[in-house]
Order: structure tokens, then C-alpha cells, then sequence
């Protein structure tokens, strides 16, 4: 199938198809004019790049974690898989604690305003 139709079977746009491709994360074979040409199982392969984009992942951590979906017995790029999503759920982790805090000391400034704003319209 060409690009336009799965780009219309997937809701995926062409132009992040094609990024998909320039990023290794999906194959296609060319014609002699140099259409990409896309397999059936091309399909279910972009429905799972954007399951794991909708997880959180960069393109450079699903191209660490599809080969897992490719050679699911191989040991090295199961472990591999795991430790890529591992590392990044701790910096998401990371990242939520920061924001909390933000959010905290944030709470504090609208307390102290909040007060302020009180004794203003009370003067």
C-alpha cells in the first residue's frame, strides 16, 4: 500500500510517516518511481509507535524498544527493552516530583497573595 493509504488506515499523518521511516522506526520498499510501498503488517506497526509516543517515548527510545517486538526470545534486547523503559518511567517519576514541588511552592505565592489581596480590601 502507498503512503496515503496508511496514512488514512492508521489516522497517522503521511509527513509523520514518513519521520517514522527517517527515524528507523518503520520500513517501506520503493517502487522504480520511489514510492514507498508499505506491507499489511505496517499497519500494526504504527499502531504501536503511537501506543508507545502516547506512552511517552522519544523516537529514539522506541527505535531502542521495537527490536524487542521483532526478536521477542532474544534475551539481550528483552533486557535491553526493559531497562530503556525502566530509565525512562524513573525520569517521568523525576519529572512529576519536580512539578509537585513547582506546584507547591506555587500554592505558597497564592497563600501570600490570597492574604494580601484580603487586607487590601479590607483597608
Amino acid at each position: 500500500m502507498r503512503i496515503g493509504e496508511l496514512s488514512k488506515r492508521t489516522g497517522v499523518s503521511p509527513r509523520s510517516l514518513r519521520y517514522y521511516e527517517e527515524q528507523g522506526l518503520l520500513n517501506s520498499a520503493r517502487s522504480a518511481a520511489g514510492q514507498r510501498h508499505y506491507s499489511e503488517a505496517e499497519v500494526q506497526r504504527v499502531s504501536l509507535i503511537r501506543q508507545l509516543f502516547d506512552a511517552g517515548m522519544s523516537s529514539r527510545v522506541i527505535a531502542a524498544v521495537l527490536p524487542c517486538v521483532e526478536t521477542p526470545d532474544d534475551p539481550g534486547v528483552v533486557e535491553l527493552a526493559f531497562v530503556t523503559m525502566t530509565r525512562l518511567r524513573d525520569r517521568i517519576d523525576a519529572d512529576i516530583a519536580h512539578l509537585v514541588e513547582t506546584r507547591d511552592a506555587l500554592d505558597g505565592l497564592i497563600t501570600v497573595n490570597s492574604r494580601h489581596r484580603a487586607e487590601l480590601s479590607t483597608a
